[in-house]
């Protein structure tokens, strides 16, 4: 990885941790749970999410986590689906992040195209330099929302699944969730689970090229 390229990550990773976990904290808040809000976790502030070695993990394999926002389920009127919907926002709130980044970047490409800049050595750094940041954008993302969704403890895909199994078999696979996390990571270093997720988030990123497009070609 170039010196260039992790420059260029730093902000895109520091934002999608920050955005993910602001996403928990205010829908929790809204579903009943003010515990992000009065812990002032509901903010874009990285400084308030960060996990140094999840924030490593996003910028070296695509893949990683921020401080958890603490949700007390039991301040919700309905637990279940409180919890459920608390999960999505955060990968929701990435997707979202994402598509945003793609339309930037869609739009870049067709103003720079339209603008005829020289080629040069100049305009060519410059150009990588934009595109690559926001395909980073979307790319970071998109990732971190397709990882955060398998549905196996703890990622917020098991909150969502496990919602729709009865409490005492939820709570029952809850109790092995420190462990099931040492397995999932250990996959992932062996390569196992990294196949399905970069395939997921490559038709990912493929629909939104092909939705951004479709948007601003009624526009430009």
């Amino acid at each position: 990885m170039s010196v260039i390229s992790l420059l260029l990550q730093i902000p895109i990773v520091l934002l999608a941790l920050s955005m993910h976990e602001a996403a928990h904290g205010y829908i929790a808040w809204k579903m009943g749970d003010p515990t992000a809000r009065n812990l002032g976790r509901i903010t874009l502030n990285p400084i308030k999410h960060l996990d140094p070695i999840g924030a490593l993990c996003m910028l070296l394999a695509g893949y990683g986590w921020a401080k958890p926002v603490p949700i007390y389920t039991r301040n919700f009127k309905d637990p279940k689906k409180g919890m459920a919907l608390t999960a999505l926002a955060g990968p929701v709130s990435n997707l979202m992040l994402a598509f945003i980044f793609m339309i930037v970047r869609v739009l870049f490409i067709i103003i720079f195209g339209a603008l005829n800049i020289p080629l040069d050595e100049k305009g060519m750094l410059i150009y990588a330099v934009i595109n690559t940041f926001l395909y980073m954008g979307v790319y970071l993302n998109v990732s971190l929302a397709v990882f955060n969704l398998i549905p196996i403890p703890p990622f917020d895909g098991s909150r969502i699944f496990l919602t729709f199994l009865p409490p005492k078999i939820y709570f029952g696979i809850m109790k092995y969730e420190k462990y099931i996390l040492i397995a999932t990571l250990v996959l992932l270093y062996l390569n196992i689970l990294n196949y399905p997720i970069e395939f997921v988030t490559d038709l990912v990123i493929a629909a939104f090229d092909g939705l951004a497009h479709l948007i601003l070609g009624l526009f430009v």
